[in-house]
């Protein structure tokens, strides 16, 4: 149990050891399975009180699934002295990473997206976006980030798309069953990256 009640938490202390908790348990669980009795019994609150923080189910998932998102954008963001292709790669490798690690979660984010899920969607068009807006400036391209219609942006849009599932379906496979490292993996979807800018 994290902090068994502790009035001296603030609301705000309390709302973000609220949301870690979820982080921590949607590594395991979609989102939609994530129990709010099991969460408040972590925090050492009643559920009542778990709702004075969120007032519904859906903010709290909100929240959780948002600090999802900005944890994928912070982990993935590379050294700002790396030259752009090397930032570029360690942004993959980190990508990927995150995706091995947080795999049931992840495609739980995926998934909550591509089922209509209004705040998953929100949530993953933003980090989709910021992603977008990183590779692009990694190939010199940072303006293009500004017009979302445009075909170079559209491409890099849909090499994430490709990229992700790549790495989703790759990290689900036994090791021994593995067909690529990870870094081959990576290579792989650098060159793909490459040769989508081209077509």
């Amino acid at each position: 149990m994290l902090n068994s009640v502790d009035n001296r938490l603030t609301a705000e202390d309390r709302k973000k050891q609220l949301v870690k908790i979820g982080l921590m348990m949607l590594r395991d669980q979609p989102i939609h399975e994530l129990s709010i009795d099991a969460i408040a019994g972590q925090a050492g609150i009643s559920r009542s009180l778990l709702f004075h923080y969120f007032p519904s189910k859906r903010d709290y998932y909100v929240a959780v699934i948002s600090a999802a998102g900005r944890r994928l954008l912070r982990v993935t963001k590379p050294d700002e002295d790396l030259p752009p292709e090397e930032a570029l790669r360690e942004m993959l490798v980190q990508f990927v990473a995150f995706i091995s690690r947080r795999r049931t979660a992840y495609i739980s984010f995926v998934r909550g997206a591509a089922g209509g899920d209004d705040y998953a969607v929100e949530v993953y068009d933003d980090t989709r976006i910021g992603l977008s807006r990183r590779v692009l400036t990694f190939l010199g391209t940072p303006e293009v980030a500004d017009n979302r219609t445009s075909a170079e942006y559209l491409r890099v849009h849909a090499w994430l798309s490709y990229a992700e599932d790549l790495a989703i379906e790759w990290s689900g496979q036994p090791e021994d069953k593995q067909t690529m490292t990870a870094d081959e993996l990576i290579d792989h979807s650098i060159e793909a990256l490459h040769v989508l800018r081209k077509l």
